[in-house]
């Protein structure tokens, strides 16, 4: 009971915080940056390790360069994500610009169905929410859901404030079924990591032999619905860039593995040009093949 009074309050902080313009929110992520970084050392270990096995040929200077670059980073994704409690359909549009989108919107006037991977790079769930005000389908979004339901259902607040429906990862195939007389846009982040039970395949990614879910490989090989790959930017402070890739157009014609080794190289190239924008507190490298 004690802690979900006190989680009603953090909800009800974090939506106080998110009537702030976000001027005055990457204020409060300089701070932050200082308290995780230098006095609390959030993760410091992982995101290091992380850092040197993929990219072992940067000398420590240069790894310790991106790991600042990348608490920073964190810091202010943190509060942009409050922010998206209050954000504006207006102000989201404008924070987000898209390239490519045709090359969906084509399918969709056919009556086709579509996939879209990403990684855990830049502000996924900002890039997802303007996505649902830019296209004509229905936006579908598969995640994992957090043990707390009271953050959880803040969370789902601001994910689908503008129409976006999220599925919980092992309700997948359920919420195919529910719209499959209509377009839609199922969207993974395909970086997600499975448990030691759920790996059934490793890929090499990042110099690491890595566990790597199949989903989207099942689902477009079943279906044949055509891929294509989110790839975020970020040109300045608060404002991103989606550009959208042809991935897999014919999901029939590909080796076992293939889909899942073609999208993890397209987020490996992406992190290669601008590493501190990824995820690199997660524990992605938890276990190793046996």
């Amino acid at each position: 009971m004690i802690k979900r009074g006190i989680a009603h309050v953090g909800v009800f902080f974090l939506y106080l915080l998110s009537l702030l313009p976000l001027s005055i929110l990457f204020f409060f992520a300089r701070l932050l940056y200082y308290l995780l970084y230098y006095l609390i050392g959030y993760r410091k270990k992982v995101v290091r390790q992380n850092l040197v096995n993929s990219f072992p040929e940067k000398s420590l200077t240069e790894i310790v360069a991106i790991e600042k670059k990348y608490f920073k980073y964190l810091a202010e994704l943190i509060f942009e994500i409050i922010k998206q409690t209050t954000i504006s359909e207006k102000e989201t549009l404008k924070r987000v610009k898209f390239k490519g989108l045709e090359q969906l919107e084509s399918h969709f006037k056919a009556g086709e169905s579509i996939l879209a991977c990403t990684g855990h790079y830049c502000n996924w769930e900002l890039g997802t929410l303007a996505l649902g005000l830019h296209i004509s389908a229905k936006t579908m979004v598969i995640f994992k859901p957090i043990k707390n339901k009271i953050f959880e259902a803040w969370f789902d607040g601001l994910r689908t404030k503008y129409g976006n429906i999220f599925i919980a990862m092992r309700q997948t195939l359920r919420g195919m079924a529910a719209y499959k007389n209509e377009p839609t846009l199922l969207c993974f982040a395909s970086d997600q990591s499975p448990t030691r039970e759920e790996t059934k395949y490793f890929v090499d990614f990042l110099h690491q032999p890595t566990p790597a879910l199949l989903g989207v490989e099942k689902i477009a090989k079943s279906t044949n619905r055509p891929i294509y790959y989110f790839k975020v930017s970020r040109p300045k402070q608060g404002f991103y860039e989606v550009e959208v890739l042809p991935m897999c157009l014919d999901p029939s014609k590909t080796d076992d593995f293939e889909i899942t080794n073609l999208h993890f190289k397209f987020l490996e190239d992406i992190i290669n040009e601008q590493p501190q924008y990824w995820l690199w507190s997660h524990k992605r490298w938890k276990f190793k093949p046996e």
